[in-house]
């Protein structure tokens, strides 16, 4: 990707901060964020940071290319850092060169070592959990497994996105490191024959299609449900989400597998100790409270509590298998997803 000094200059002009201010500046009283996570969700965070600490919170928000940025802005990156959803994001800018470890006390003491990266390159600060969202009027089970959903009865009946979505990939990974390749692939071709549909949407149209009986089943992160919950700007949502039940997947066994939103300390950069501090706060108790009651996630520190809605939804046991290697499995989960021709739906 090449970077013209216009390009440049326009992007910078996108640039928004905790105190209304568009420049980017290197000094020691900020820090310079990437984010993928959307305004809404992190702008009160920055807020009572800035309002603890006194440092400044410049952010630049996008849906995508922020590592790429980082690589072609190389050593003159203004990054501190970058926040993203999802074990393949975090691990991709691992892969990509752009992090280096966070070092901090701090960090290690409030997130299990199973929620940051082999070497702290990456820090997980949220959870989410991948769900299967059953019709309350329909569907008699209370319980259910991930390898159920490859059970011949549920022919037609499941409704879920690109198997290629980070999410899906990620699901395919963890079911890699339990049951190994060949099994896996097994399940996976299982799954696609009971698909209602084409793969498609995202995972609130997948809740849709249950509401709207084109199937029974829906895969889905847990947040997606506090989404549509709370979404009083779509309050055909809210009908869509009460049409449902959420099952946890082999919770009775291994446990349900769950994903996180974190962040990466970048490479190069220029407000490291601003950055560290950052990232400290957001793992502290006021930042996983704030997560937790604005975006409806799980904490990944133990002892926060969840919000009211999360609790109403019960509990459940988390698979434990290290995020580290379902990062490493995603390669071979993304291969297979292509090779059963899982996107081009139950038919083919």
């Amino acid at each position: 990707m090449r970077w013209t000094l216009a390009c440049a200059t326009m992007l910078a002009a996108l640039i928004t901060t905790s105190a209304g201010s568009s420049a980017l500046a290197a000094d020691a009283g900020e820090v310079n964020i990437y984010s993928y996570r959307q305004p809404y969700l992190i702008d009160p965070l920055l807020k009572e940071f800035s309002d603890e600490t006194g440092i400044k919170t410049n952010v630049i928000f996008a849906s995508k290319g922020l590592i790429e940025r980082i690589q072609a802005e190389g050593r003159n990156s203004p990054a501190d850092l970058v926040l993203t959803v999802d074990i393949g994001n975090l691990s991709q800018a691992v892969a990509a060169g752009i992090t280096q470890p966070v070092k901090s006390e701090k960090i290690d003491a409030s997130i299990p070592a199973s929620y940051r990266g082999a070497n702290d390159e990456w820090i997980g600060l949220t959870r989410r959990a991948r769900v299967v969202y059953a019709s309350k009027d329909r569907v008699a089970e209370n319980s259910i497994t991930y390898e159920e959903l490859a059970d011949p009865k549920w022919r037609g009946k499941i409704c879920i996105r690109s198997g290629q979505h980070s999410y899906n990939v990620a699901l395919v990974a963890s079911m890699i490191a339990h049951l190994g390749p060949e099994k896996t692939e097994a399940w996976l071709r299982g799954v696609k024959a009971n698909l209602a549909r084409k793969p498609a949407g995202d995972d609130r149209l997948q809740v849709k299609g249950v509401y709207a009986g084109e199937c029974d089943l829906a895969v889905g992160n847990t947040y997606y449900m506090g989404k549509m919950l709370t979404d009083e700007k779509h309050p055909e949502q809210k009908e869509w989400a009460n049409s449902v039940k959420m099952l946890f997947p082999n919770t009775d066994g291994r446990g349900t597998h769950v994903n996180v939103s974190g962040a990466v300390l970048a490479k190069y950069a220029p407000n490291k100790d601003n950055a560290v501090k950052l990232i400290e706060f957001l793992a502290s108790d006021t930042g996983q409270h704030m997560y937790a009651e604005v975006n409806h996630e799980y904490p990944t520190k133990e002892g926060v509590p969840w919000s009211k809605l999360v609790q109403s939804w019960g509990t459940f046991k988390a698979d434990e298998i290290s995020l580290n290697e379902i990062a490493d499995l995603r390669k071979a989960a993304s291969e297979m997803i292509d090779k059963v021709g899982f996107d081009d739906g139950p038919s083919s």
